[in-house]
């Protein structure tokens, strides 16, 4: 998996907190407008309200610990949760001010600054992609009989309690670095006049994701450089009588950011909404709306930057750019107002009062241009190089947990739609949403659940590119529709849930399966050859325990009875799926060709024990790369059968295949078949 996908992945999981974000802020923002003045120290339900908000912002770093480790886990599991909770414990505790000092034998007042800052959204975030990567590699983990109790997710919070211990020694010595760098650095750019508020404004958003802006404000706020923008603002009158303050000067490293906070940031929320996908747009709008009040009236902008930051780094790149361009405008013009808390209306309210605050109002102006700028900038952008902004992409588990679960190698918004489009015509065909109880998948077939499985049309299923129909029993039916079953599946919940479908009739229009055809009688020749992707004795499909592999409905292909626990990659190609409990993944290789590598049959009931994944989807692979680690051992005393179908899903697509191996092969070695065109 490359960088960018990786940071779509942060960014999905990022949803789960950033969804309880605006909550806050509006809780807090009520709280302003009872009591614009004392903040709640003259009002006892505004007090409620602001100390109601605060609770959840001011513990935004846990609840990113929490919610990225969830989030990112293999299966959403409570115990992934837990498991950053723990590790944002014991790091945060470990690097306090007053844990440093004693495990550094020093006075608490010699310990740097930058520990009284640990508890960021940095570090949540750090925290959070630890914990679920322990989480997916440990969890299935089997100790001795002994120790047994403390197996599989039990065993992964015990695990990342002592992994934090590392990183906090780690992070004793690294952090105050950075954070004095940063605090040099801003500095150096307070002398630059408006071009230095400009940059520190840049900056300030830039650093936001890894929590770090703290540094460069408490150079331009709290007077650890003599700036003291902030105190000396709000003290208005006394101030400049004193001479601490400057009028048209004092406040430049705030007064930009009410066009940006108030206007520019609802633009992109507008933007975002309007490029969502139909059947998502309920959803972000939802959002984006929330987001965009906090953003206005109180100047909580988290829950909109963080819907962005990681799926679409572009974006939030131009986000810093265009603040910092606000900024330098307004301290050149002279257009000033501060803020206590944020740049939003309640702040831009309260600093009209303030005698330092001069041509305040033509930050609205400027806003309005912002808001324009902000809405064409980032609807262009996420069109032209079609980023996953939420609602992009339609969920592809199920999982509604986060709103949105990005396939990064999803194509275009016509192929989205064509999806949902098949996945309301396989609703009818199996007889309607009434008549449908569960529906999940496998790397190649819908698993579905139906009150009476005579229902099923099976012919219309095969007209819509089915390869096969399997009943079970009377509720349970098999439809085999290649790899594109997860997405299918996904599509098929979410139509189901949004209301009825009727059932197809005998007769029923529905579009034919368009699949390229072999010619007969073309000459044939080798178009691709694969290795054997385990080693093991080489079986027939015939002898598959498993009806779709048996009659190559799934595809044409070869068996193989695993010896040894190492599978590789058949092929060079890309990883485009792997199953989440790792039993199987599809290969697209260079030239085009679908491989499915199932290992074992009904593995995946066993909910990904005895099996670990080498690489993550969307990794460009090599032949003979490890892609999946077993233990063979416990899959032959718990899997159903070990025989383990390679089989091309498009095979239709080509003339053929010819088997060249028997007996036993080695992977990545023994050339295990041709594909012919």
């Amino acid at each position: 998996m490359n960088i960018l996908s990786y940071l779509q992945k942060v960014g999905r999981a990022l949803m789960v907190p950033v969804a309880v974000l605006p909550a806050a802020a509006i809780l807090v923002g009520i709280g302003y407008w009872i009591d614009p003045v004392s903040w709640g120290g003259s009002n006892a339900l505004a007090a409620l309200f602001i100390k109601s908000g605060s609770a959840i912002i001011d513990n935004m770093a846990v609840l990113f610990a929490v919610g990225v480790a969830y989030g990112m886990s293999k299966d959403k599991d409570g115990a992934a949760a837990l498991t950053g909770f723990v590790g944002f414990l014991v790091l945060t505790t470990l690097c306090s001010p007053a844990a440093v000092a004693m495990i550094q034998k020093i006075p608490v007042d010699q310990v740097p600054a930058a520990f009284s800052k640990i508890q960021n959204q940095f570090v949540g975030i750090l925290v959070g992609i630890i914990s679920a990567e322990i989480y997916n590699r440990y969890s299935g983990v089997e100790l001795p009989k002994a120790l047994s109790f403390f197996s599989g997710r039990r065993l992964v919070p015990i695990l990342i309690s002592f992994l934090m211990i590392l990183v906090a020694f780690i992070m004793m010595y690294i952090w105050p670095l950075v954070f004095s760098v940063l605090v040099s650095f801003g500095e150096h750019i307070q002398k630059l006049g408006s071009v230095g508020a400009g940059i520190y404004a840049f900056f300030n958003r830039l650093l936001i994701p890894v929590g770090l802006h703290h540094a460069l404000n408490s150079v331009f706020w709290f007077d650890v450089a003599g700036i003291n923008d902030i105190p000396n603002f709000l003290g208005g009158q006394q101030s400049i009588e004193a001479g601490k303050a400057v009028v048209g000067v004092t406040g430049r490293y705030q007064a930009g950011f009410f066009p940006i906070m108030m206007f520019g940031l609802p633009g992109a929320a507008l933007a975002i909404y309007h490029c969502a996908r139909p059947e998502n747009k309920a959803k972000v709008l939802g959002i984006m709306m929330a987001g965009a009040f906090a953003a206005f009236f109180t100047g909580i902008t988290e829950p909109l930057e963080f819907s962005f930051m990681f799926v679409a780094p572009v974006l939030y790149v131009i986000h810093a750019v265009l603040t910092g361009i606000s900024v330098f405008i307004a301290a050149s013009m002279q257009w000033i107002a501060g803020f206590g808390f944020s740049a939003g209306f309640v702040d831009m309210f309260l600093s009209t009062r303030n005698p330092l605050a001069t041509h305040w109002y033509m930050l609205i102006p400027q806003g309005l241009v912002f808001f324009v700028i902000y809405y064409v900038v980032f609807r262009f952008t996420i069109r032209k190089f079609n980023l996953m902004t939420p609602g992009r992409e339609l969920a592809v588990d199920g999982d509604e947990s986060d709103g949105y679960d990005v396939n990064t190698s999803a194509g275009t918004d016509h192929e989205e739609s064509e999806t949902t489009s098949l996945a309301r015509r396989y609703v009818s065909v199996i007889g309607g949403s009434e008549n449908v109880t569960g529906i999940d998948a496998c790397i190649t077939r819908l698993r579905l659940n139906v009150k009476d499985s005579s229902l099923v049309n099976d012919t219309l299923a095969k007209r819509l590119g089915a390869s096969g129909v399997i009943r079970l029993n009377k509720e349970s039916v098999q439809i085999i529709v290649g790899t594109r079953a997860e997405l299918i599946a996904s599509a098929m919940r979410n139509i189901v849930a949004s209301g009825p479908i009727a059932a197809a009739s005998a007769n029923s229009s529905v579009a034919p399966k368009v699949t390229p055809q072999a010619v007969a009688n073309a000459p044939k020749a080798v178009f691709q050859t694969l290795v054997a992707p385990v080693t093991g004795d080489v079986v027939t499909l015939e002898q598959v325990p498993d009806e779709a592999f048996a009659s190559k409905a799934v595809g044409d292909g070869v068996a193989i009875r695993p010896t040894e626990k190492t599978v590789v990659a058949p092929a060079d190609g890309t990883v485009v799926k792997i199953f989440n409990t790792n039993h199987a993944f599809c290969l697209e290789t260079v030239k085009g060709a679908e491989i499915v590598v199932h290992m074992g049959i009904d593995t995946v009931a066993l909910k990904g024990l005895g099996f670990k994944r080498l690489v993550e989807e969307g990794a460009e692979v090599k032949a003979g790369q490890p892609i999946l680690e077993m233990d063979l051992e416990y899959l032959n005393a718990n899997a159903r059968s070990m025989i383990s179908p390679v089989v091309v899903s498009n095979s239709d697509d080509y003339a053929g295949l010819t088997a060249l191996a028997t007996g036993k092969v080695i992977a990545g070695q023994t050339k295990l078949f041709d594909i012919q065109k």
